[in-house]
């Protein structure tokens, strides 16, 4: 039989044998039992109920280490001796079985390789008196796209169960091996890796650790659901549309789109388009429970020079910003108008206004940008969708047979909002050619903004919505933008959607993007986005910090 002709009746049989080798490697002392799972509130709030500690299965000291902690802060306590790497691999790996059984949020996971990792790394301080490097003993979670040799990348396609484990790290992976980090498990993601729930035939459904009855994000859903339940204390994603910065925001967590080619992508299984076609590119970043956490990650990868592992990564270095404590800087912030065509939910607008506020009261500069039909948010999503559509892709659903989930299968679109902003009609090269001119054009509106105001970064929400129930999230219309720009982006989690704030429903007529249910999402995080030009990631994470520090006092 061919590797790329699976029967139609055969892909549940693959399936099957993917879950059983699965679900064997997991531990029978780390396994919920069946009168546990039944005691879990119908509501699905598994960080409010306290799963891990009502579980029984975590020792206090493993209590203590997931959930007290920063990853600077294990860091530094596993440089010293303070905590073994083994303890600390145990007790992420206990936590993150724990979060598989009840979020679906992993793919992979190779704990007892993990194990022996931090084995060799606790004997290795021991006997030559000096960490690896520094990441030295920290687990880290990665998305199922990159490559883990001796592990399958399957990125949630039945096709890709036929295909062999990875012969070779991918260059992310590489470097945080040769950095002393653990690897212990890859997380979750959509079929097509293009849609915002993290939902596939493998691996099921990713399911929001805050409420289970909401989204996780997409595409990398399973880190966002695993870092929110504290089963990662920091996790890798890449975000092409959204696919970091929608899961923070889900699920209430710190997430970073760097500026492409920053942070290395080479070796990933990453199929959305063919190659080598001009197009948006994806980005590698982190997800964290701080963004002292996110500048830990850059930083910690920039400075080791990820250009010799990877020849399309950029070779500029970090660079260190002035100290974020200083009380008398005040920043320069844009805020991006409210489209009219993806109109912000109460609760996110409500965070965004509160924002606002306490930014004032700080004494920063808000500038308030007006609506242009050349900046229109609406035409910017159109034309980042002329990319995605323009050339050909590869069918990895058809060959095994396979069907789509609903999400993939509702093919969410902007095009309700207006005609595509060129030809479709073209031939090939005259539309890659009119595209770029377009894009061209549109970034040098932005570029233009940045001048005339004077701009340090803009402030906007991370979406029009918070989490919504399953498989209703539809177009990205406030994290697309910047990638379309190539612009880091970062969600900070703020604030809290509360039906008795916000009381009364909103019904959107457009049937693609989600209406606000008030009961359905009460409780889900909110967030805000900030946004920097490009390659100012370092000053994007520099403003954040300030405007993180700011609205909470």
């Amino acid at each position: 039989m061919a590797k790329d002709s699976i029967p139609e009746c055969d892909w549940q049989v693959l399936v099957t044998k993917k879950r059983a080798q699965l679900n064997a490697q997991i531990p029978g002392e780390w396994r919920l039992s069946e009168s546990f799972l039944a005691s879990i509130p119908a509501s699905g709030r598994l960080i409010e109920d306290d799963v891990v500690r009502r579980s029984g299965l975590l020792t206090d000291e493993e209590l203590d280490i997931t959930e007290n902690y920063s990853a600077k802060e294990l860091l530094s306590k596993l440089a010293c001796g303070d905590t073994s790497s083994l303890q600390v691999t145990t007790a992420f790996c206990k936590r993150a079985a724990i979060a598989n059984q009840v979020t679906s949020c992993l793919t992979e996971h190779f704990f007892e390789k993990a194990l022996e990792r931090a084995r060799f790394l606790d004997d290795y301080l021991r006997k030559e008196k000096r960490v690896v490097g520094p990441l030295h003993g920290l687990p880290v979670s990665i998305k199922d796209s990159f490559c883990v040799e001796g592990i399958q990348s399957t990125v949630g396609y039945v096709s890709l169960l036929e295909k062999e484990p990875a012969a070779s790290n991918s260059a992310l992976v590489e470097m945080l091996l040769d950095l002393g980090a653990v690897l212990y498990v890859k997380t979750n993601v959509p079929q097509t890796m293009m849609t915002a729930d993290s939902e596939n035939n493998i691996f099921g459904r990713t399911l929001n650790p805050h409420n289970t009855h909401l989204t996780a994000g997409g595409s990398s859903g399973g880190e966002g659901a695993l870092v929110a339940f504290r089963g990662s204390i920091l996790g890798v994603g890449t975000d092409i549309a959204g696919s970091i910065r929608i899961p923070a925001l889900c699920c209430g967590v710190y997430g970073f789109k760097p500026t492409v080619d920053r942070i290395p992508w080479g070796g990933q299984v990453a199929d959305l388009a063919m190659e080598g076609l001009p197009g948006l590119k994806p980005a590698a970043g982190p997800l964290a429970h701080s963004l002292a956490d996110i500048d830990l990650f850059m930083s910690t990868v920039l400075r080791a020079e990820p250009w010799k592992y990877d020849v399309t990564a950029s070779a500029a270095p970090w660079q260190n910003i002035s100290d974020t404590t200083n009380p008398q800087h005040a920043l320069t912030i844009g805020i991006l108008p409210e489209d009219a065509h993806f109109p912000l939910h109460p609760p996110v607008r409500r965070a965004l206004d509160s924002a606002i506020n306490a930014l004032t009261k700080a004494g920063h500069r808000i500038v308030h940008l007006d609506p242009h039909p050349t900046r229109d948010l609406a035409y910017t999503n159109r034309l980042a969708f002329q990319y995605f559509i323009y050339g050909p892709h590869i069918d990895h659903i058809a060959s095994s047979g396979e069907p789509m989930v609903p999400s993939v299968a509702k093919m969410s679109s902007p095009m309700f909002t207006g005609p595509f902003p060129v030809d479709m009609e073209l031939p090939p090269y005259e539309k890659i050619d009119a595209l770029h001119k377009t894009r061209q054009r549109y970034a040098d509106t932005w570029r233009r903004v940045w001048v005339e105001h004077g701009l340090d970064v803009v402030l906007a929400p991370g979406a029009q919505n918070t989490a919504v129930p399953h498989d209703t999230y539809g177009w990205p219309p406030y994290t697309l933008i910047w990638n379309l720009l190539d612009y880091p982006a970062c969600i900070i989690p703020y604030g809290k959607a509360a039906k008795e704030l916000d009381p009364e429903p909103v019904i959107l007529a457009d049937g693609v993007q989600p209406s606000y249910d008030p009961n359905a999402v009460d409780g889900a995080p909110c967030a805000i986005q900030v946004i920097a030009p490009r390659f100012q990631d370092e000053k994007c994470l520099w403003a954040a910090a300030i405007v993180d520090r700011d609205i909470r006092s």
